[in-house]
C-alpha cells in the first residue's frame, strides 16, 4: 500500500497557526531550506571555478531572489522584464544574465549597464551582431539530445525550439566572424533528468563547442536537476552527476592549456521543496458505490497549475483543523475550485484522475501541499475565474512568519480593462 506523505518543513501546529493568522490558500516558504538548497548548489564539483544563476522564472518574489542574492549567487533571467523585475530586487546588471526566447526590446539598455546575453537562435546573434559588434557573447547551442521526466520538460533534441542546432556550426561561425563577435561562453540546457551518464555526455558535447571558440572562459550546463517531490521519487545528486563533469575539464585543460569556469543554472532544485500551499477543505463528495471520493480544496489551478500541465504529483497532507488524532486512512482524488475538468491535483499526464491515500478529512480540515516552491505560484493561471492572486508567506530564519505577497484585491484583477461601452 502507497504510504502517506508527510509534511516537509512545517510541523501541524505551524500549519494550524498560520492558517489561522493569514487564512487560506497560502504559500508558505522557508528561509532556511532556500539556503540550504543554495549552500548545496554552491558545492557542486568543479575544477576551475563555479557560478550559480537562478533560473529566476522559477519562484521570482523579491524575498527569494534577496536569498539568492545574500549567498552569491547569480541570475538566469528568461525575458527583459525579469532582468528588470530582479533589478528592482537588488541584483546589479552585471550579475543578469538574459536567456530569452524573445529578442529583449531592452537589450541596447541591457548591454551598457553590464547585462550578459546569451544568443539562442541564429537570428538573435546576428541581430546582437549588428547592434553590438566587436562584444563578448553567450551561445546556446541544442546539442541533439535532451532529458525530461515528460516531453514537456525536455528542452533538447530534434523536438525542442531551445537553442542552436548544433549541426548550424558553420553559419554560426559566419555570424561571429561577420561582427567580430567574441564568444566568452557556450551554453546547452538539455531538461529535467538526471541521469549521470546523459549528464556527462552533455558536458562532453558542450566541451567540444568550447574547443571550437578559443576566446571562451565559461562553460554553462544549465539546470534542471530533478527534484523527487514524493516520498517514492529520487531527487538529482549534485556530487555524482557533477563529478564526471568535473573530470571532463581536468581532461580540457590539460589538452588545450585552458582553465575553463563552470556555471550552472537552478531553478526547481533551490526552491521547489522550501514551499507548502496551505489550504481548507471547502467540500466533499462522492459518485456512488463505484465511483470517487472527492476533496475540494480552496485553492486550484490558479495557484499551482502543475498537475493540469504536466500531471505532476505533489504530496498532499491532511492537518486537522481540531488538532483531533486520525488513523483511520482514506482513497481520495483531490480538485481545485476553479470551474475547469482539468483542475485536478491528483491526475495522470493526460488528465486520467487518481486516488490519493490520505488521512481521513473532513470539510473545514487543513490540506498542505508541499514541494510547490517551484513554478508554482510563478507558473499560476492567476485570476482564472477570477480568483485573486495568492498571498505568500516566508517563514525566517528566527521563527517569525512575514507576508511577502498579499492576496490581490479584486478589484486589480479588472484594473487595466478600459470600458468603451
Amino acid at each position: 500500500m502507497t504510504s502517506i506523505e508527510k509534511l516537509k518543513f512545517l510541523n501541524e501546529d505551524q500549519v494550524r497557526s498560520i492558517a489561522g493568522e493569514f487564512g487560506t490558500p497560502v504559500f508558505v516558504y522557508s528561509q532556511a531550506e532556500i539556503e540550504k538548497k543554495c549552500d548545496e548548489a554552491l558545492s557542486f564539483p568543479n575544477a576551475f571555478g563555479l557560478n550559480v544563476r537562478y533560473a529566476m522564472k522559477a519562484s521570482p518574489n523579491a524575498n527569494v531572489l534577496k536569498i539568492m542574492q545574500n549567498k552569491g549567487i547569480l541570475i538566469d533571467a528568461s525575458s527583459e522584464y525579469e532582468v528588470h523585475r530582479a533589478v528592482a530586487a537588488g541584483f546589479p546588471y552585471s550579475s543578469i544574465m538574459i536567456t530569452s526566447q524573445q529578442f529583449p526590446k531592452d537589450l541596447k539598455f541591457f548591454i551598457e549597464k553590464g547585462v550578459e546575453f546569451n544568443a539562442c537562435s541564429l537570428q538573435q546573434l546576428e541581430e546582437f551582431g549588428k547592434l553590438f559588434p566587436g562584444h563578448t557573447v553567450s551561445i546556446r547551442f541544442n546539442p541533439g539530445l535532451g532529458s525530461g521526466h515528460t516531453k514537456k520538460t525536455d528542452v533538447g533534441g530534434v523536438t525542442s525550439s531551445f537553442g542552436i542546432w548544433h549541426e548550424k556550426m558553420p553559419e554560426l561561425k559566419a555570424i561571429v566572424s561577420k561582427y567580430n563577435l567574441v564568444v566568452n561562453k557556450v551554453h546547452t540546457h538539455i531538461g529535467s533528468g538526471s541521469d549521470p551518464e546523459v549528464w556527462k555526455a552533455v558536458a562532453h558535447y558542450t566541451l567540444e563547442y568550447a574547443e571550437m571558440f578559443k576566446s571562451v572562459t565559461t562553460v554553462s550546463l544549465g539546470g534542471g536537476y530533478k527534484v523527487g517531490r514524493m516520498a517514492d521519487e529520487k531527487s538529482t545528486d549534485l556530487q555524482l552527476i557533477g563529478k564526471p563533469a568535473k573530470e571532463l575539464f581536468v581532461q580540457f585543460a590539460e589538452k588545450h592549456g585552458r582553465k575553463l569556469k563552470l556555471e550552472i543554472e537552478p531553478g526547481t532544485y533551490l526552491v521547489a521543496l522550501c514551499a507548502s500551499l496551505i489550504t481548507t477543505v471547502d467540500d466533499k463528495i462522492d459518485t456512488g458505490a463505484k465511483g470517487f471520493r472527492f476533496l475540494k480544496l480552496d485553492t486550484g489551478m490558479d495557484a499551482n497549475t502543475r498537475p493540469s500541465l504536466y500531471g505532476a504529483k505533489h504530496p498532499l497532507v491532511t492537518v486537522p483543523k481540531d488538532g483531533r488524532s486520525v488513523t483511520k486512512t482514506e482513497e481520495y482524488v483531490v480538485v481545485g475550485h476553479c470551474c475547469e475538468s482539468g483542475d485536478v491535483f491528483t491526475q495522470k499526464e493526460g488528465g486520467e484522475p487518481i486516488t490519493r491515500l490520505m488521512a481521513e478529512t473532513n470539510v473545514g480540515d487543513l490540506v498542505s501541499m508541499e514541494a510547490v516552491g517551484a513554478y508554482c505560484s510563478s507558473m499560476s493561471t492567476k485570476n482564472y475565474n477570477s480568483f485573486p492572486e495568492t498571498q505568500e508567506v516566508l517563514v525566517l530564519n528566527s521563527g517569525e512568519t512575514k507576508l511577502i505577497r498579499k492576496k490581490q484585491p479584486l478589484e486589480d484583477i479588472y484594473k487595466n480593462e478600459i470600458k468603451v461601452l
